[in-house]
């Protein structure tokens, strides 16, 4: 069956949504939590959709429920949303669409508050290095296809600063784009590793930090753990690459995009990994799923537009017709 640029494009945001739900299950949570919470492992919703996940019953800032996207996918909808309105990627109107997302808006998440109190949808942030910007960047690699690095690596920037200004934050945000538009491009796993690697290299050079370019060596070297590893489980990978911090997250999301060749089985090894697992499970889900859109697990995606109603179906038709 040939499997059209369309299909890897709705391949992508289905992934995207599916892994930040499943992956949500088990954020912040050690490996040795996840099992707590969890003996069997995650093996997909565990439990009635639309009821509320149990570690999140009488969670003061959200009740989250099963099924229930994040902040990720929301404002991966929102940078989607301005490309469609502006057929551009630009700062100010990523800025204008992201002043309409609520989710995880509380003050222990600087990067959002800080925003949002601004309330100026040209406000560009100075600092903030953390993994804001890659989890909702996959539109600008949907829009501009690979051999675009420069319109890329520009619009990556575009759709970070609102919130995410640092330098680690925008060469995730680049490396996570370029790997999206190389995998709908129909590029092999080693290619789109080596894209993501060249964007964040540059990202780094071009807007250079206080510290030394580090997030191209991070994702070549858990990609090359993982190659290592005889077989690829949540226990043996945990204390090798635990995501919990920008230099382990985006790195293992691009490594087990680069390593596995199924977006459901990604998905699922996020979640039972723990640390920040929907990032994780959203950005692989995303690359994998534009890769091999039929590993994307249509029942998820059935439970997960039935409790959010993204109607990402509409939203990646508009965009393929943009794709250049």
């Amino acid at each position: 069956m040939t499997v059209t640029v369309a299909d890897r494009i709705l391949g992508c945001l289905k992934g995207i949504a599916t892994g930040d739900a499943i992956g949500k299950q088990t954020e912040t949570l050690t490996h040795e939590d996840v099992l707590h919470w969890y003996p069997r492992g995650i093996r997909g919703f565990e439990g009635a959709p639309g009821s509320i996940i149990p570690r999140y019953v009488g969670n003061a800032k959200h009740e989250w429920r099963v099924g229930e996207t994040t902040d990720d996918t929301e404002r991966t909808v929102a940078v989607a949303r301005a490309i469609l309105t502006d057929r551009n990627v630009s700062h100010v109107s990523v800025g204008r669409e992201l002043l309409r997302c609520t989710k995880c808006l509380h003050p222990g998440l600087k990067s959002l508050w800080e925003f949002h109190q601004a309330g100026d949808p040209a406000r560009v942030a100075r600092n903030h290095d953390g993994c804001g910007a890659a989890i909702r960047v996959a539109p600008v690699g949907i829009f501009y296809t690979s051999h675009r690095a420069e319109e890329l690596l520009n619009g990556a920037r575009e759709a970070s600063v609102s919130t995410h200004g640092g330098s680690l934050a925008i060469a995730a945000a680049a490396a996570t784009a370029a790997a999206v538009s190389g995998a709908i491009d129909g590029a092999s796993p080693h290619k789109v590793l080596e894209l993501a690697e060249r964007a964040a290299a540059e990202a780094e050079r071009r807007w250079r930090g206080p510290a030394a370019p580090a997030l191209a060596p991070a994702v070549r070297t858990v990609h090359h753990n993982l190659r290592r590893l005889p077989a690829l489980r949540a226990a043996e990978i945990a204390p090798l690459c635990f995501p919990n911090r920008p230099l382990t997250i985006v790195p293992l999301a691009l490594g087990l995009a680069t390593v596995m060749e199924s977006a459901e089985e990604a998905i699922l090894l996020a979640a039972n990994i723990g640390g920040d697992s929907d990032s994780v499970a959203s950005i692989a889900g995303a690359v994998l799923g534009a890769m091999y859109p039929m590993t994307v697990n249509h029942d998820w995606y059935s439970v997960v537009e039935a409790v959010n109603h993204h109607d990402l179906v509409t939203i990646s038709n508009e965009l393929a017709q943009l794709r250049h």
